[in-house]
């Protein structure tokens, strides 16, 4: 957004649409994003739209836990066979994963609570932003879409509901990361023969180390679309209503939501 042109010359403003998507503020709970970055580190920032960072941090995670085998550890620990654990852990890296792991977690509380102050000195600025924008390769506006519509097709494939939502890159990228998770976890592969009722081949071919990074990836898909899409609602009825204020309302007279307008 450039904010030196007419009309945009406030200070603060709640949310940009561009070709690739929607980005805003808005009020979030510190501690749910913290509990994220816990679960994962990157979603955290993921869910503040500080894409860049929150990529940086999965990635690492991604890197350095095929590194130490983390995930497989956590299997073997979790069925108490701890000499396992410990043997299969590679010591060269373990001590890299812990601070940035403390990192993701400190650092997405401390965004939250920063961006909810932004966004509280924005929503009172109440400055313009654009509704609508045209490029050669897409074209994305402000309008109400349904919650669930995006949380169902985040269950049906990741990523789907971000695309509903119209957020390109961040689609692009939960895509991407659910087909090389499944991919190398052999989780369809598994799930046909468990169709086919052969359970212990079914479990033979799952990769345990890639399969654990699923369940993070796909509740957090149905997650952030469904709040996605509950806030991009709240924030095109926020832009109707200041458009009705300015375009509707009789010169001289201020029109407040608590008063009838006659």
């Amino acid at each position: 957004m450039n904010n030196f042109r007419n009309p945009f010359r406030n200070r603060r403003y709640k949310a940009h649409v561009s070709i690739l998507g929607t980005t805003q503020l808005h009020k979030r709970n510190p501690f749910t994003i913290a509990a994220w970055s816990l679960a994962f580190p990157g979603f955290g920032h993921l869910l503040l739209n500080k894409y860049l960072r929150g990529y940086a941090l999965v990635l690492w995670e991604v890197f350095i836990n095929q590194k130490i085998h983390l995930n497989l550890a956590m299997v073997y620990s979790f069925n108490g066979r701890i000499q396992a654990a410990i043997d299969v852990l590679d010591p060269k890296y373990v001590s890299l994963y812990i601070p940035v792991y403390c990192f993701a977690i400190w650092d997405s509380y401390r965004t939250a609570v920063d961006m909810n102050k932004v966004y509280l000195l924005a929503d009172r600025e109440n400055g313009p932003i654009n509704q609508f924008s045209v490029g050669a390769l897409e074209i994305n506006y402000l309008d109400k879409r349904k919650p669930w519509v995006a949380m169902v097709w985040s269950m049906a494939v990741p990523s789907m509901g971000q695309l509903y939502l119209h957020r390109i890159i961040l689609a692009s990228f939960m895509l991407v990361s659910t087909i090389v998770i499944v991919s190398y976890s052999n989780l369809i592969l598994a799930i046909h023969y468990l169709i086919l009722g052969q359970i212990e081949k079914s479990t033979k071919v799952l990769n345990i180390q890639w399969l654990l990074y699923f369940p993070s990836f796909y509740l957090f898909a149905i997650y952030e679309a469904y709040t996605s899409t509950v806030e991009n609602n709240k924030l095109f009825n926020d832009n109707l209503k200041n458009f009705l204020l300015q375009k509707f309302q009789k010169p001289g007279k201020i029109i407040r939501l608590e008063s009838k307008v006659k």
